[in-house]
């Protein structure tokens, strides 16, 4: 069954957020000076892996192969590092670029480093069986005996391959989210053991004061980071606000709002369409934290998310009582009104995904021109659907619902051209499950809706 509601546009009624209609110009600005910091960062490490070197140490037996190798180390060491920046959640940093183009990045980025240090390992002790006269594997078994470091930095490299092995798509589908995360815990031992190892054995560190104060900032200043934004601060953001429970409500088949109550939450810096890390204060799940999209903003003293049960921790919210503590980190995501090109957009959602959508609406300027699509199997499915009405009726934008069943309500380019003809004029904002995301992404993109026009954010792990 389709289902096509428009509602009229009433009196235009005063805004009370004002959200820029771009990026601010100093996140962007921001993002430039990281970018340049980290390309010095790596011209550094270069430069003080050829300076090590020697004429008469690269002539030697195995000299070029050794040289190549603790180049090979120095690079994927440092790329390692910011791998892990990636995913420090450094607030500017992601608020001009959006939590899944950070990780888009970390995820290419990774394999190389895997890679640079599987390298590291393999020319070194070619390099070394070389220059000793004897065979790859007992060279290596010498140098796992006997040098300091060396077996710690194996160690390291089966974490690092352990958490590469873990990210591949078909290891994450058959994979719980819980064991994912305590896998990539690892990522951080192995940076620890592989830092002791090279200041113990790298040739550039020995006689050489200014690299082992460079090299040792590095990994201070990366953990640093990594401490002060993923631990100190939901710390203290968790301290202040003082988050409860408030109240449990179903909203739909397996579907539920979790109200949130807590203390001076206006101070709380969440944007329509962003999404926070929830961590219950439960014995057996205070230890784990979830990401979920903000279906309400802030009021003063409610906050409100809405999730589908897909899991243990999304099936134990349906069960909280009133009274749990929570603690959060973010907010996260530019899936935001300060995303936006001009002042015509369209909303494209399906499922749960409308619920972001739902908090954009409330957070939108009242002057822009909304339209909205909500897809759902049935009406007891389509989430939030009295509140959208509401909202888009009172900015006096278009709402369109798609029900049925996906063959019948497929969303094609030519049903998008239909039901808003001006689309390629217009931002659109995209929320559902990947294979629904993925193919409104095809079909606008077919209307010759510009790239920087069209937002979208995966909250997947």
């Amino acid at each position: 069954m389709d289902e096509t509601l428009t509602l009229n546009r009433p009196r235009t009624t005063p805004r009370t957020r004002r959200m820029p209609a771009r990026r601010p110009w100093h996140s962007r600005r921001s993002v430039g000076v990281v970018t340049a910091i980290a390309g010095l960062g790596l011209g550094l490490t270069i430069v003080m892996g050829v300076t090590s070197e020697s004429w008469s140490a690269l002539n030697a037996a195995g000299g070029w192969l050794t040289a190549a190798g603790r180049m090979a180390g120095l690079i994927g060491t440092y790329l390692m590092l910011i791998v892990v920046l990636l995913a420090g959640r450094v607030p500017i940093v992601e608020r001009a670029l959006g939590q899944d183009v950070l990780m888009r990045w970390h995820r290419k980025l990774a394999p190389w480093t895997l890679v640079l240090i599987a390298a590291h390992g393999t020319l070194i002790t070619v390099g070394y069986a070389q220059s000793a006269r004897t065979g790859v594997l007992h060279q290596f078994g010498q140098l796992l005996t006997t040098y300091p470091g060396i077996l710690t930095a194996t160690v390291a490299f089966v974490l690092l391959v352990m958490a590469a092995v873990t990210s591949a798509r078909i290891a994450k589908r058959r994979m719980r989210y819980e064991t994912w995360w305590a896998v990539h815990l690892y990522t951080y031992l192995a940076l620890a053991l592989s830092f002791s190892h090279q200041l113990a054995n790298g040739a550039m560190f020995v006689g050489h004061p200014f690299a082992r104060v460079f090299w040792t900032g590095l990994f201070i200043g990366t953990a640093g980071v990594v401490f002060a934004y993923r631990i100190l601060l939901p710390i203290w953001r968790s301290s202040f606000h003082q988050l409860r429970v408030a109240a449990v409500q179903p909203e739909g088949p397996g579907v539920v709002s979790v109200l949130l109550e807590g203390r001076r939450l206006r101070l709380m810096p969440i944007a329509g369409g962003q999404f926070i890390q929830l961590r219950i204060l439960k014995r057996g799940l205070w230890w784990q934290a979830h990401p979920y999209s903000v279906s309400a903003l802030p009021d003063g003293r409610f906050l409100r998310i809405t999730v589908k049960e897909l899991g243990d921790h999304s099936g134990a919210l349906a069960q909280l009582a009133a009274g749990t503590r929570v603690a959060i980190e973010g907010p996260y995501g530019a899936f935001t009104a300060a995303a936006r090109r001009s002042d015509r957009i369209v909303m494209i959602g399906a499922g749960v995904g409308v619920t972001p959508l739902r908090a954009l609406l409330e957070d939108l300027p009242m002057d822009v021109d909304t339209v909205m699509l909500a897809r759902a199997s049935d009406e007891r499915s389509l989430v939030l659907r009295d509140e959208l009405r509401a909202l888009v009726k009172l900015r006096g934008g278009r709402l369109h619902e798609l029900l049925g069943a996906r063959r019948q309500t497929q969303i094609s380019s030519r049903s998008l051209a239909a039901l808003i003809p001006d689309i390629k004029h217009r931002d659109v904002f995209i929320c559902g499950p990947t294979g629904f995301t993925t193919t409104v992404l095809r079909a606008v993109r077919a209307l010759g809706v510009p790239a920087e026009r069209i937002h979208h954010e995966e909250f997947a792990f």
